[in-house]
């Protein structure tokens, strides 16, 4: 409900349709209402996100990998319905990590957010992770 809530309020700021560049893109510089909306409606997702990247990365490594908020960008919000319907489709790039940092990979996420809930319509996992992105001594964070 809480994220609903935000969604509403982030849809009636920004019209029917909004797009923004991916997570790893040039960071805005100074703060707006805008960007203080679209990062509490990250940290609302943040939870459901991480739990999807652990079942996605599971075969590859031998640790859960990290998704932070800050490398999690908004690409698209979408609303389904109509002026002041309440149905969103919002996509989300991210770039998950492990360790130090270390990237992983980067997947798209995109929710529907509607008075039932939150639901996550489709994941696709565009990359990751390389070899050779690790350092020698988190090689076994990769199972072979």
């Amino acid at each position: 409900m809480k994220v609903l809530l935000f969604f509403v309020i982030l849809s009636s700021m920004f019209g029917s349709h909004y797009r923004m560049g991916s997570a790893m893109a040039e960071s805005p510089n100074k703060d707006s209402r805008e960007l203080q909306l679209q990062d509490m409606l990250v940290l609302l997702l943040l939870p459901q996100m991480h739990e999807k990247l652990a079942g996605v990365y599971s075969n590859v490594l031998s640790v859960s990998p990290d998704i932070y908020p800050y490398f999690v960008g908004v690409n698209q919000i979408v609303r389904t319905n109509g002026f002041r319907g309440f149905d969103f489709l919002i996509t989300l790039d991210a770039n998950p990590t492990v360790g130090p940092h270390i990237s992983v990979g980067e997947d798209i996420f995109t929710y529907r957010i509607s008075p039932f809930g939150v639901e996550l319509k489709s994941f696709k996992h565009l990359k990751g992770p390389n070899k050779s992105d690790f350092p020698p001594n988190y090689q076994d964070l990769l199972k072979q």
